[in-house]
């Protein structure tokens, strides 16, 4: 894969490759944004073009290159979490790969989800940024940089990837996913610029599952407490599955509030939905739209940090307008 076949990031992929034209590479980078927007992919063609023999790097056809599509780069390494951290054995090992310098070109370690290194592990590849070696590159990517410690964030060069637009999520959708037109488009501008949200929502229960989670925000009623407590019951039972349905909810808040203040629906992220939008809008004030929203932004910080999500998700639905 090839730099000119990732979707969207002009910005920080000419840092990069501007960077390798001039031979200045750093010797640690942070790539981080929201989840599912290509940081992973941009680190993995990075570091294949450190290690291209190519003249346009990366040439997808050199040794290196084919070693690295096939991953079985002795000098590209992935670290990713083992359960829920990124352990201290882990930055060992990499410690230890170091300490001898590679054959030819340069080795890459590339640690997914950085912000999982548990305390131990952060304190010993911090060692290893204090002690840079022109050899060793580190390409760590996150969604949560501000979890990093500073000491990290300071030895690393930053860049950020930011939400695609509508358009080249519909793209990816229509050229890898072979979506048709409308159906790439309604995905696209829910996905909030996340490609790999967008192919986790191409599924056949997604729809109906927003789908019933904005018709109750229509029908909601305020004085009927047990029936909001029940509604705490659609969002599921597993982390991942409610934090979907929690976006789903705070989207179309969201939307009711675009809605109210601009009026425009081609703004909205639901734009096939726009007259539960309408209603919702209608229902709600700006004032009740925004504070709708930051309730369940605490709940889904709450549960992505493991906090009891009955409790959690029945706290929200109370202090909902």
């Amino acid at each position: 894969m090839r730099f000119e076949e990732i979707y969207g990031h002009e910005k920080p992929i000419a840092i990069l490759k501007s960077a390798m034209a001039k031979d200045r590479i750093a010797h640690a980078y942070l790539f981080y944004g929201m989840d599912g927007i290509g940081k992973k992919t941009a680190a993995s063609v990075f570091a294949r073009a450190l290690n291209c023999g190519g003249l346009d790097p990366p040439c997808d056809a050199c040794a290196s290159c084919r070693k690295a599509e096939h991953n079985n780069h002795p000098n590209i390494i992935t670290v990713q979490a083992e359960g829920q951290f990124i352990k201290i054995g882990a930055v060992k090992e990499i410690q230890a790969r170091m300490t001898f310098r590679p054959r030819e070109g340069r080795r890459i370690f590339i640690l997914r989800e950085a912000d999982r290194m548990n305390a131990a592990a952060a304190n010993a590849l911090l060692k290893t940024l204090e002690e840079p070696s022109a050899d060793n590159i580190l390409l760590l990517t996150t969604a949560r940089s501000h979890a990093l410690p500073m000491t990290i964030l300071s030895r690393c060069q930053h860049l950020r990837f930011s939400p695609l637009p509508p358009e080249e999520v519909a793209r990816f959708l229509r050229e890898k996913e072979g979506l048709e037109t409308a159906a790439a488009e309604i995905l696209a501008a829910s996905s909030g610029g996340s490609i790999g949200r967008a192919v986790e929502m191409n599924r056949e229960d997604y729809l109906a599952q927003r789908n019933a989670i904005l018709e109750l925000l229509v029908e909601d009623n305020p004085e009927d407490l047990l029936k909001r407590l029940a509604f705490a019951g659609r969002f599921g039972t597993e982390r991942e599955e409610i934090l979907e349905r929690l976006r789903i909810l705070r989207n179309g808040y969201r939307d009711g509030l675009v809605l109210r203040e601009t009026e425009e629906k081609e703004r909205l992220m639901f734009r096939d939905r726009a007259g539960v939008i309408e209603a919702v809008a209608g229902r709600l004030s700006g004032r009740d739209l925004l504070r709708n929203m930051a309730a369940v932004d605490a709940a889904m910080s709450a549960i992505a940090q493991n906090a009891n999500k009955s409790l959690t998700l029945e706290a929200m639905l109370i202090k909902l307008a």
